[in-house]
């Protein structure tokens, strides 16, 4: 049987041993009205003590806001979500906001599923996350009541996304290999109808100048493989440096090179695009690649929802937020 120290602290117990009245102690638990530092601080701290733990529910409704935040993604795997995930919790957690995240597996049924759920928790925002920046989001989206925020997703032209610059990021790899001394420098990337895609060609085509060549394929280590076979087929000067559109791309090229007897990086120095660490730091050598920073991004994804749903005011656009090299035995 349980004792009487084992019922759930209330704010009357919280209140009580901190010598002050009820209204007092949930005004200092909530961050409203006008409690004094100290006496806030001490009904904080008696409330550790005590274990208390606010009621959500009565919280919400004293503050007119829920403290939690829905994260949809179509990202199934969580490959890019999760590090975005992670930033977006990191801001959340010091303001004592929950994230709630629902992946919709790119169905319609499930995205409005999912995003009934959120609302029927009466969420203070979503953030909105892809696969890719030029995905559709869920037309849903566009009608609800509370603010959106659209990152590595791109919203209408009245919201506000965050993108990771993808043209810097490919300038980046591209005169690194320069300053390595190389100068015939191929770029293999993914599929022509991604943005992403065509906006680092764009960069890389900048750079290169008029002898660059660009090969579109699949975002896989196949297509890296049999794009090595192709130029290894046809006559010709062989590049000295592979400008990668993924690090998935970037280790079927390797393999390949590997299998040709081309030695990495003394004949072919290799930068891939993603800093998956899964694949980046298991390709042999390891791989050099870009960074997109997407925790960082989920940082400013975060910063961005809490401001909404405190209703300050946020310039609409894409705001692109740079990549970093990651130097490793490849390059």
């Amino acid at each position: 049987m349980s004792s009487p120290d084992d019922k759930r602290r209330t704010i009357r117990d919280v209140a009580k041993a901190a010598g002050v009245s009820i209204s007092t102690a949930s005004n200092a638990l909530n961050g409203i009205g006008r409690t004094n530092a100290e006496t806030r601080e001490k009904v904080k701290r008696v409330a550790d003590e005590l274990g208390f733990r606010p009621n959500a529910l009565a919280r919400g409704l004293l503050t007119k806001r829920s403290h939690a935040i829905g994260m949809l993604t179509n990202d199934t795997y969580g490959r890019l979500t999760l590090p975005m995930a992670a930033g977006v919790s990191e801001i959340l957690v010091d303001h004592g906001v929950s994230l709630f995240l629902c992946a919709t597996n790119n169905d319609p049924r499930l995205a409005k599923l999912h995003l009934d759920a959120l609302l029927d928790r009466q969420v203070d925002g979503i953030i909105f996350t892809a696969t890719r920046i030029d995905l559709e989001p869920p037309p849903e989206l566009l009608k609800l009541g509370i603010p959106v925020i659209y990152a590595f997703a791109q919203g209408p032209a009245d919201s506000v996304s965050f993108h990771p610059d993808d043209a810097q990021g490919a300038r980046i790899a591209v005169q690194h290999l320069h300053t390595l001394g190389r100068s015939r420098i191929l770029h293999i990337t993914g599929e022509q109808n991604y943005l992403a895609a065509r906006i680092r060609a764009d960069a890389y085509r900048e750079l290169a100048g008029p002898s660059g060549q660009v090969m579109f394929g699949e975002w896989s280590e196949e297509w890296g493989h049999s794009a090595i076979d192709t130029v290894y087929s046809q006559s010709g000067p062989k590049p000295d440096a592979i400008f990668c559109g993924s690090d998935e791309i970037a280790r079927g090229v390797i393999d390949a090179l590997r299998d040709r007897g081309v030695s990495i990086p003394d004949d072919v120095a290799v930068v891939g695009f993603d800093n998956w660490e899964v694949v980046s730091k298991q390709t042999r050598p390891p791989l050099t690649t870009i960074d997109m920073e997407l925790k960082e991004l989920g940082h400013r994804a975060g910063l961005a929802i809490l401001g909404l749903s405190r209703r300050e005011k946020l310039e609409p656009g894409i705001v692109r937020l740079p990549c970093s090299l990651v130097a490793r035995g490849s390059a």
